[in-house]
């Protein structure tokens, strides 16, 4: 099966970094990221409408790459859904809007195979380059490394319950989502606030408690927090930008350089012209 690099990275105890896509659904896009350097693609479908079959399509290019799929499925979107994503070649779900252990277990089940949870067995999958490979060491192999589960902590109730469910069995990364959180915690925007520190604080510390991974992301334009909260609360997987974002800052930069340029004014149009 192909290398999870968030497990790999997490083990040795290095940084795993990610690329986000919510607009491009060219495999070309994937290729850029591993010529940047990349460790994995964050696939939002929450906030996109790029359909199952083009993830399905991203997630085995990224696989063919090297690259480490994960994607953030729609609030409830339900275990059939989460199945389809899987088969497709995610090595990872992130889901949002989970409040409790309850809605914390419901994604568990999803996700994993039975005894653990509750996912349907398959034959051929992009995982093992569409390899046949016997069924006990399938689903021996993807609960292990291609199958895990993000808790997107983004609500106050979330927040609550951070430490009960950093406990759960099943449970391998916990991510703030900063902005959904800071928008609940009534500061939207504002990292340096005290509440927003409170909150990255807590989870780093349910992460750490349990052994889980703390990720972050949403501070695209805050690499100093970033920095902090891996030299300071153990974070080891950050999310960077997405490809609209730098997309929109790149044609940004690009607009200004054309309008910096002395553009000829009519007397030396009509020098030109003669």
């Amino acid at each position: 099966m192909f290398e999870n690099k968030l497990y790999s990275n997490f083990d040795d105890g290095r940084l795993t970094t990610g690329f986000g896509i919510k607009l491009v659904a060219s495999h070309d896009i994937v290729a850029l990221a591993k010529t940047a350097g990349y460790d994995t693609i964050f696939l939002d479908l929450q906030h996109s409408t790029i359909s199952v079959s083009d993830a399905g399509s991203l997630c085995s290019a990224s696989l063919l790459a090297g690259i480490t799929p994960f994607v953030r499925v729609p609030t409830q979107c339900g275990s059939g859904y989460v199945q389809r994503i899987l088969d497709g070649g995610a090595m990872g779900i992130a889901f949002p809007k989970i409040n409790t252990v309850e809605e914390a277990e419901e994604a568990i089940m999803a996700t994993k195979f039975p005894p653990r949870g509750n996912r349907s067995h398959t034959s051929i999958m992009p995982h093992f380059e569409s390899q046949h490979v016997g069924p006990k060491d399938m689903v021996e192999q993807l609960d292990q490394s291609g199958s895990v589960v993000i808790i997107l902590v983004e609500t106050l109730e979330c927040l609550d319950n951070v430490n009960a469910i950093a406990r759960m069995d099943g449970v391998d990364a916990l991510m703030v989502s900063a902005t959904d959180l800071s928008l609940e915690l009534g500061v939207l925007g504002d990292w340096d606030h005290k509440r927003f520190a409170d909150a990255l604080m807590a989870v780093a510390m349910a992460a750490s408690d349990c052994g889980k991974i703390f990720g972050i992301t949403g501070l695209y334009t805050r690499p100093d927090i970033c920095d902090n909260a891996i030299q300071c609360l153990g974070a080891r997987y950050i999310v960077g930008n997405y490809d609209i974002g730098l997309l929109a800052m790149g044609m940004r930069k690009d607009m200004a350089q054309l309008n910096a340029v002395d553009y000829p004014t009519k007397e030396l149009k009509k020098e030109a012209k003669k």
